[in-house]
């Protein structure tokens, strides 16, 4: 990330000079922007809404988190020092420290300590000073323990943006960079200083109810996967789990958004919800008990020229077997196994009187189909290298002995969309139930 505004270090001291509130002020934190965003946005990668309308809510409240890039933060509150309202910076000529000539010689001497390895060892740095250790989202962590001793902070969105960057270019990265936040901030959730419990008395009710909401970004994915795969295995139940959209889209096209960005962003919000999230939640339970390790893993924003061209084209990647594709797969045919069950029972059996009983689930249903119209078409129709390998294809029947009784008892078996993928694990499916009879 790069400054793209010069004006933004004075922006920042406008507010750090309050003569009211600037003593008050940690850090001033911009949105992050990215320059390779495509017109549509294909990844939701700009976080649109949050930046637009969630943070300058959360200034009301005392202020947004600290995420990492594109702030300006008092240099003593990285240092550990607490708020108090008596500790006021007098703003004026006289309180510039005079007579700091220092020889070369000695600078250069200074900066090698600062900037040798050792420096921060046996020290309170990453404990108490400066940004915290041992948590996938040492930002995140380190505004909250800011926040909690009695700081406040300031978001700043000005029209020219102050900081630009490099968004994910492919699936697997975008996820793999959300996996890594959320489990971060789950981890953040479960210690002890949490908002839920450390932040009573510390910081406003709303914050806390505010920062939890992006805490809690691991446990969505339960809900997510409930109504991802329960309406679609039970439309004969008539059970009413319809989502409202309309306030959605209106939020989002008010931030700038367009009507295609908007859909995408909801297909980015479910597989953030079923992959990202899921391993997030899971990784973080394992490791309360000792039988999983945090790892950092660093996001990975470069591409090759075919892939790049593919994404300035918003067409989806998904060439490398990665697990959460696995998930994405099975949950996708679950959906339109469903589907298409039903419409062969509307055209063969009972005709249009099934929506009597199935309307809602039937259009839920329709809607995860339509969502995942760009994994299907990479699972069956397209040849580029950017496709889902056959090896993911098939390992979704081999793990998953629901789709396999979804294909086989509904009779799908020799309607279905066929692959070299989709034909091997099936037949695969077929005799692992042969030979358990």
């Amino acid at each position: 990330m790069y400054s793209n505004n010069s004006g933004s270090v004075r922006d920042a001291l406008w507010f750090f000079m309050d003569e009211e509130k600037g003593h008050e002020i940690a850090y001033v934190q911009f949105p992050q922007n990215f320059e390779n965003i495509t017109k549509n946005d294909v990844y939701s990668s700009s976080l649109r809404v949050p930046f637009e309308v969630e943070f300058q809510g959360l200034d009301g409240y005392g202020g947004p988190m600290y995420i990492g890039t594109g702030c300006f933060n008092r240099r003593d509150t990285l240092c550990g020092r607490e708020f108090s309202k008596e500790n006021r910076i007098q703003w004026s000529r006289d309180s510039v420290r005079k007579n700091t000539k220092e020889s070369a010689d000695e600078l250069e001497a200074r900066l090698k300590d600062l900037t040798s390895c050792a420096y921060e060892h046996n020290t309170e740095w990453g404990k108490k000073m400066g940004l915290r250790y041992s948590c996938p989202v040492e930002d995140v962590i380190t505004g909250l323990s800011i926040l909690f001793t009695g700081w406040k902070s300031i978001y700043y969105n000005p029209t020219r943006k102050a900081f630009l960057g490099i968004a994910p270019t492919s699936l697997d990265q975008m996820l793999l960079q959300y996996n890594r936040w959320s489990e971060g901030d789950f981890q953040n959730f479960l210690s002890r200083f949490s908002p839920a419990w450390y932040g009573l008395g510390r910081i406003s009710p709303g914050l806390q109810m505010a920062l939890c909401t992006y805490l809690l970004w691991a446990p969505n994915c339960l809900a997510m996967i409930f109504y991802s795969v329960v309406p679609s295995l039970y439309l004969l139940r008539g059970i009413s789990l319809f989502p409202q959209y309309a306030y959605s889209v209106a939020e989002f096209l008010w931030s700038g958004g367009t009507i295609l960005g908007w859909w995408n962003d909801q297909r980015i919000w479910l597989y953030k919800r079923t992959t990202s999230f899921l391993f997030a939640f899971v990784d973080t339970i394992l490791g309360l008990f000792g039988f999983s390790e945090t790892s950092f893993i660093v996001t990975n924003k470069l591409s090759d020229q075919d892939a790049f061209q593919r994404y300035e084209k918003e067409m989806m990647e998904f060439r490398t077997s990665f697990p959460m594709f696995t998930v994405l797969a099975t949950l996708a045919m679950i959906n339109l196994i469903s589907l298409v069950w039903v419409a062969k029972r509307v055209v063969t059996d009972v005709g249009a009187g099934v929506f009597e009983t199935m309307a809602l689930q039937i259009v839920l249903c329709g809607v995860l189909v339509m969502i995942n119209v760009p994994l299907y078409s990479a699972l069956f129709f397209r040849k580029d290298t950017g496709k889902m390998p056959s090896s993911t294809f098939s390992r979704d029947f081999i793990n998953s002995p629901l789709i396999a009784e979804l294909v086989l008892l509904t009779g799908l078996a020799n309607t279905c969309f066929y692959t070299d993928g989709f034909a091997e694990g099936l037949s695969l499916v077929k005799l692992a139930r042969t030979l358990a009879l």
